[in-house]
């Protein structure tokens, strides 16, 4: 949010880091909201990380394409819950995204986070120097 493409973004973005697991990040006009655990939402009877997480298209063989309609489903129900202004994707797949976020079908826009896997390190680093706490 401070050093990527949130940086003086107002309303509601959320940040989702996609690797073993779905990390999250729930930001309003920049002030974090602590607590968030979007990863484990219900989508269709199941936890979303273990359906939508990267490590799930590695374990099941997915191509981008069926890994991306399992991370659509999943947006759509983070959509209905808070209705983001802007989404921002992490993690390891990050790097890949051109494979992925073309094939998207949500309403929020969604980008790769500019630090691409970092970006959760270091706004973690920053929270910590910064005494950024709930």
């Amino acid at each position: 949010m401070r050093y990527g493409l949130g940086r003086d973004r107002h309303g509601v973005v959320v940040l989702l880091t996609f690797g073993t697991g779905i990390g999250s990040a729930l930001f309003q006009d920049g002030k974090l909201v602590p607590n968030t655990e979007f990863g484990h939402l219900e989508v269709n009877g199941h936890d979303a990380e273990k359906r939508a997480a990267a490590s799930v298209k590695d374990e099941k063989n997915l191509s981008w394409h069926e890994w991306t309609f399992r991370v659509s489903e999943y947006l759509r129900t983070l959509e209905a819950l808070i209705w983001p202004d802007l989404i921002i994707a992490g993690g390891g797949v990050s790097k890949k995204a051109e494979h992925w976020l073309p094939l998207l079908d949500v309403r929020t826009e969604v980008v790769a986070a500019a630090l691409k896997n970092d970006a959760g390190i270091v706004g973690a680093a920053a929270a910590a120097t910064e005494g950024i706490g709930h």
